[in-house]
Order: C-alpha cells, then sequence, then structure tokens
C-alpha cells in the first residue's frame, strides 16, 4: 500500500496542570502541524495562546467521533499532518483518541508519539506503593459492571490505579471498602495544579478526610494491590 504521499498522526502529551509541563518536542510539533484535533478546543486554545502557537484547531471528542474520525483520516490520507491532543495528559488514556488512533492503524498511517505527562504514572510515582507491577482501571463505571468491576479486583495482586471525579469520591471509598478491604491508598488531588494534594493512608483515614468538606479537582486513586495481610 503506497504511504509515500500520507500525513502522519502526531500523539502529543500535553501538561496535566502546570503548563511549565511541555516538551519543546511538543511545542515544535504543535506548531509545524496542519490541524490540532482537540478534545476541548477551549481548553486547548488557551495552551496555545500561552505558547504563542496559532495552528488550526478541530474538535474532537466522544459526542463527535464518529463524525470527525473519517474526516481526520481523509486529511491524513491526502498528506496532511494532524496533532491530537486531549484535554490534559497523554491522549488515549481514558479519552477518545483511541479511536482515531485505531482507524489510522488500519488506513497505514504513520503514529508518531510526542511522550509526556500522565496522571497515571505521576500519581504512582509519588504514591509509595509498588510500582513494579501495577493495572490502570481508569474510571470505574458509574453504575452498570460497577460492582463486577470491583469484584474483579478484589485479589488483584498488583497496584490498582483509578481516575475518579469529585462528585462520586466518597462513593468509591466507601465501595473500595466493602470490596477490597480497608487498604493502604495514595489520594493524589490536582496533580501539578495550584492545590496539589496528596494524602495516604487507610481507606477509613481517607473517607474520615474528605466527608466533612467541600471536594474539588480531579482525583487520582493509587490502592494497595491484594494480598493475604490485607484480607
Amino acid at each position: 500500500m503506497n504511504t509515500i504521499n500520507r500525513g502522519s498522526l502526531y500523539i502529543v502529551s500535553t501538561p496535566i496542570g502546570n503548563l511549565e509541563d511541555i516538551t519543546l518536542r511538543a511545542i515544535r510539533i504543535l506548531r509545524e502541524v496542519d490541524v490540532i484535533a482537540a478534545e476541548d478546543t477551549r481548553i486547548t486554545g488557551f495552551l496555545l495562546k500561552h505558547l504563542n502557537i496559532q495552528t488550526h484547531m478541530e474538535s474532537y471528542h466522544d459526542h463527535n467521533k464518529t463524525k470527525k474520525t473519517p474526516l481526520l483520516i481523509n486529511w491524513l490520507l491526502r498528506g496532511k499532518s494532524i496533532a491530537i491532543v486531549s484535554d490534559a495528559g497523554t491522549p488515549g488514556i481514558s479519552d477518545p483518541a483511541y479511536t482515531l488512533v485505531r482507524e489510522a492503524v488500519r488506513s497505514s498511517i504513520k503514529i508518531i508519539p510526542i511522550p509526556g505527562p500522565t496522571a497515571v504514572i505521576t500519581g504512582l510515582s509519588i504514591s509509595g506503593l509498588p510500582t513494579d507491577r501495577f493495572v490502570f482501571e481508569g474510571f470505574l463505571p458509574p453504575k452498570k459492571g460497577r460492582k463486577n468491576r470491583l469484584a474483579k479486583l478484589a485479589e488483584e495482586p498488583r497496584t490498582i490505579i483509578l481516575y475518579e471525579a469529585p462528585h462520586r469520591l466518597l462513593r468509591t471509598f466507601s465501595d473500595l471498602l466493602d470490596t477490597l478491604g480497608n487498604r493502604t491508598i495514595a489520594v493524589c488531588r490536582e496533580l501539578t495544579k495550584k492545590f496539589e494534594e496528596i494524602l495516604r493512608g487507610p481507606l477509613t483515614d481517607m473517607i474520615n478526610c474528605f466527608e466533612n468538606k467541600k471536594i474539588q479537582g480531579e482525583f487520582v486513586l493509587i490502592i494497595q494491590g491484594y494480598t493475604k495481610k490485607n484480607v
């Protein structure tokens, strides 16, 4: 299959909070590509303004990916270069970039990673829990399938990493306690941002800490894996 005249798809990692956490290579790519596919053009627009980058943006998110994926693939096949970015961190990690990457692979389009921040690894690195083996579960299902997912994690020996929204945090703590027991957990809130907060301790301590205060921000939860000691 002839790929000489095809464009390249760049998977560009952007800061998860602190705008200084972007690589020189990422800045160059964002300037040089024909199009930036952004999960939220307002959020990416703020970053581009900060970097004085004026590259054309196209929105690409869960609600329009079915319509936009063929369009972007067509542009790539015609020779345009595209960078895809998420709202924060590495595209494809719990966001719709996966769909575009999958179709680019099927279309034999060159895909180039531009590595950088991701909340998964950032949180794990400071958790104080084992880092040699871990499993990332993203967001737990809010309703259907939630109990089954947690049940499967009950005997998972690797360190477990979850994302969670503030309005579901206490419910998730309670569900984890009921299913996994009172395990040690590292709660990372607003990583790299002004109000960054890292708390470590048993799940019961985390419940006591958060149940009487307003919960805000984005959370990464790093949970001790299963051992016979925490049964």
